[in-house]
């Protein structure tokens, strides 16, 4: 009785319904990454610039968008894998936008990190 009134309030969603959800819970970590992504390539090209130590600077700026680029592609290539599991069925875009959203959150913090306290 109790499983049949919580469902009755539950909303229903239809896939597509879930599938524009989980699109713009992904777009929205996107934009949260790609604004987290330019302030921590302008700290790197900033401390590049500083260090003439070492003969003009680390590389820090060119290995984060080596990094960048990488993620990237392993990002995508393991969401079409997320996907798979769904392979030709209409939660297969849910699960690589679901993927993908979690993915770009976990890398908005690891660029977060490289921020260095000084």
């Amino acid at each position: 009785m109790l499983i049949a009134l919580l469902l009755a309030a539950a909303p229903v969603q239809t896939q597509a319904d879930m599938n524009r959800t989980t699109t713009a819970s992904y777009v929205q970590a996107d934009a949260a990454m790609t604004a987290q992504w330019k302030r921590t390539y302008a700290y790197m090209k900033r401390r590049d610039a500083q260090d003439t130590s070492r003969g003009g600077g680390f590389g820090f700026a060119t290995a984060l968008l080596e990094s960048q680029r990488a993620w990237l592609k392993f990002r995508d290539t393991q969401c079409v894998i997320a996907g798979g599991q769904f392979a030709g069925g209409s939660a297969q875009g849910m699960a690589m936008a679901t993927c993908k959203a979690r993915l770009t959150r976990e890398r908005t913090m690891q660029l977060k990190a490289l921020i260095w306290p000084r």
